[in-house]
């Protein structure tokens, strides 16, 4: 028997009715006359229930290597010896600026602490609604403005990012695809000046001026699906969306409080606005998870596989993200050498714990194959059919990440995702997906 752990509610002042019923093949409620999950919490993850509970309740249960192989056996001793001097110095070359990013990180992290630690975040109205913020935010830099003829939605949306999150391309490709006027904040990956403001650190965040309100939206699939859920039916409130989203803590089993956000890949709006089968809707939300639960982790183990690898990774980030012109000399050297130590470590660990192949390039190239497969299988030049759906936008947002990093360059000519990609490339960038609705 799973052993569970005790999972605390927050009170709301806005409960809607909450009813049982069957959609898409998964236990759901009607919350607010919308359709949403119900579920609780075990240990070790989150499992369905046809428990109905009020929200308002305090708690309860729940290859080149063959070619230098080649080459290296006509090479002289002599040569053969230089070789090995130059790749013992480089090593010790990268050891030492990785190591020398990590001292300063510690050293300008412990600085950048003790000169924020007063500061607090902006509050969350819990009275009323968690995700309606008290204020504004600050005011920072936009990176980017991205401006269309074709947003309808009339949404003033500032998207908080780091360039190359798989999560944040994710994000962002749903927003490019559909037109969406937005603004980018880009956010500091070691020094997070940027979301000191939030009491929710990671991103993507997006922050929404809707009427008289300020709305934060976390996690990047609850993003895709409030936002798709407004524009599906513009007559609709975003705030009563958002309460179909709502965060649950709880207190884990080594005591550490921990949340998670419910039915993340559920849309909520009026089935009579948008025609799509059940059938449709239910293959569209698995492959959506399947992005978030399998394909993102086959990236790190990728991508910061070796020290001079992670390096080089970051190096591309500075260059993809333009990071000259928004950080300062020291915050660009500082993400770049200490986050790629950083990173290069806890790859490792992500490595093991996801599974991943002793060659991570295999899982990468599995991954790959499946979702082609998949799309050879429909018969259709997207999963959506001849356009775009919502996991086409997924799978793609999180390729998209790597796209600078030689191990897609490998899974573009060892599998056949690079001509479906490219499809994607110019289906986002035409950037008229809301016309489509």
């Amino acid at each position: 028997m799973a052993s569970h752990v005790k999972l605390f509610i927050r009170p709301s002042s806005t409960v809607g009715r909450i009813t049982p019923a069957i959609f898409g093949g998964q236990n759901s409620i009607h919350f607010n006359g919308r359709v949403a999950s119900v579920a609780y919490i075990n240990k070790y993850r989150l499992m369905h229930s046809k428990k109905v509970y009020s929200a308002s309740q305090n708690s309860f249960s729940t290859s080149t290597a063959n070619l230098s192989t080649i080459i290296d056996k006509y090479k002289s001793k002599e040569e053969k010896e230089a070789d090995e001097k130059k790749k013992k110095s480089g090593k010790k070359q990268i050891w030492k600026a990785l190591g020398a990013g990590a001292l300063l990180g510690g050293a300008l992290g412990y600085q950048n602490i003790q000169a924020n630690k007063n500061k607090s975040p902006i509050a969350n109205d819990d009275t009323v609604k968690e995700y309606i913020l008290t204020e504004k935010p600050p005011e920072f830099p936009f990176a980017r403005s991205i401006r269309t003829d074709t947003d309808r939605s009339g949404l003033k949306v500032t998207l908080y990012q780091y360039q190359t999150c798989p999560f944040c391309c994710k994000a962002r490709a749903f927003l490019d695809y559909f037109g969406i006027n937005y603004d980018i904040v880009e956010v500091n990956s070691v020094l997070r000046t940027q979301m000191k403001w939030s009491k929710y650190k990671k991103v993507p965040v997006v922050v929404i001026e809707y009427k008289d309100k300020t709305i934060q939206v976390n996690d990047s699939s609850v993003i895709v699906s409030a936002l798709f859920s407004q524009l599906a039916d513009p007559e609709a409130n975003l705030e009563q969306i958002m309460d179909c989203y709502p965060t649950i803590r709880y207190v884990d089993t080594d005591g550490s409080e921990k949340a998670d956000i419910q039915n993340r890949y559920f849309l909520m709006y009026n089935e009579a606005k948008v025609n799509r089968t059940k059938e449709d809707i239910v293959e569209e939300r698995r492959w959506r998870r399947w992005a978030d639960d399998t394909l993102v982790h086959t990236l790190s183990p990728n991508v910061y596989q070796t020290p001079s690898e992670a390096l080089a990774t970051f190096q591309w980030f500075d260059i993809a993200g333009n990071w000259p012109a928004l950080f300062s000399t020291w915050e660009r050297y500082l993400v770049i050498y200490f986050g790629a130590a950083v990173m290069w470590l806890i790859a490792k660990r992500l490595k093991k714990r996801h599974s991943i192949k002793e060659d991570p390039r295999e899982s990468l190239y599995d991954a790959c194959n499946h979702w082609t497969k998949g799309l050879n299988k429909k018969g259709t030049k997207f999963m959506g059919g001849d356009k775009p759906n919502l996991a086409d936008l997924a799978v793609f947002g999180v390729l998209s990440a790597i796209e600078g990093c030689a191990a897609f360059a490998d899974a573009r000519r060892n599998t056949a995702i690079g001509g479906w990609f490219d499809s994607m490339k110019e289906s986002v960038g035409k950037r008229r997906g809301q016309l489509d609705l």
